[in-house]
């Protein structure tokens, strides 16, 4: 793996998958940026206990076209794609909290993660890693407090006793946005790797 291998605590279980997988086309960075992050030590990490399949789908193929990590984090097991070397996933016991903050402690600025959990969105975005939701709303400093605080209200509205509702099914359009934005971030990402040449001394 590009990093450091994950640890491995008694209760938790990691799961790889193996060689080759087919590659698709989506989402689909440029060269450019697909040349920059090939071999990089950039992580893909998602918040799995909750994310729709075709989240993780696209995740295992951005992992492996770019060969980078793929990391999710559940308090289940989980299946991964069976010939793709790239993709691991880790079972945390304990409750999804768990799984949360296992992402939060591992994740470092530069990372790129998946999460509909906003608490978790908000300490990931503190410690500046790129965030998004399965929807394809990139999470940063700039609106996660408002976020939260729209959470919290809900969460006390639910508590009175109102029934708000569950969040909309998940759909194509969601599925392209969530793949639109991952290109996006995936693709600033390199960029910001770029580094100026260095001048020629002579």
């Amino acid at each position: 793996m590009g990093r450091d291998q994950l640890e491995c605590e008694a209760d938790q279980e990691v799961t790889r998958g193996s060689s080759t997988w087919l590659r698709e086309r989506e989402p689909a960075v440029g060269p450019l940026a697909r040349t920059m992050l090939e071999g990089a030590t950039v992580r893909l990490w998602v918040d799995a206990d909750a994310a729709p399949r075709d989240v993780k789908d696209i995740v295992f193929r951005s992992a492996l076209r770019l060969e980078i990590d793929a990391v999710l984090v559940a308090n289940q097991r989980l299946q991964v794609p069976a010939n793709n070397r790239f993709a691991t996933t880790i079972r945390v016991d304990g409750g999804p909290d768990k799984a949360d903050d296992y992402i939060a402690e591992h994740a470092v600025p530069g990372d790129v993660a998946v999460t509909a959990d906003i608490p978790l969105a908000s300490r990931l975005v503190e410690k500046g890693v790129l965030t998004l939701d399965p929807r394809g709303t990139e999470y940063s400093e700039d609106n996660i407090g408002e976020r939260l605080s729209i959470r919290d209200f809900m969460e006390q509205v639910r508590m009175t006793g109102v029934e708000t509702g569950g969040p909309r099914a998940y759909g194509p359009k969601d599925k392209q946005s969530f793949a639109n934005a991952l290109d996006r971030v995936l693709t600033r990402l390199a960029r910001s790797q770029v580094r100026p040449a260095t001048p020629d001394p002579s």
